[in-house]
């Protein structure tokens, strides 16, 4: 699966890393509908982390489409809140 940081770039992601992926999507989720600055900001940044650790830069050269799509690093709150669907950033 290829997910895009904007701003960053793609990285390559296993399939398998997703139970824990929404597990950090949902703390997003949670601080973005209590409109909780404080933890937005930190909860924002562990779901990002784990995906640069769990995945692998994807190919600059290449022109494949993201599966999923992340804010960048220094999204507010408000932007976030913009970007959720039903289920949060990450389906599922």
């Amino acid at each position: 699966m290829i997910v895009r940081i904007l701003g960053e770039g793609q990285f390559d992601v296993a399939e398998s890393t997703l139970d824990a992926l929404n597990e950090l999507d949902a703390a997003v989720e949670k601080a973005v509908e209590a409109g909780d600055e404080a933890a937005f900001a930190p909860a924002l940044a562990a779901l990002l982390a784990a995906v640069r650790a769990q995945g692998e830069a994807h190919d600059l050269e290449s022109l494949d489409t993201s599966d999923l799509i992340l804010p960048p690093a220094d999204a507010t709150l408000a932007e976030v809140a913009g970007m959720l669907a039903e289920d949060g950033l990450i389906p599922g």
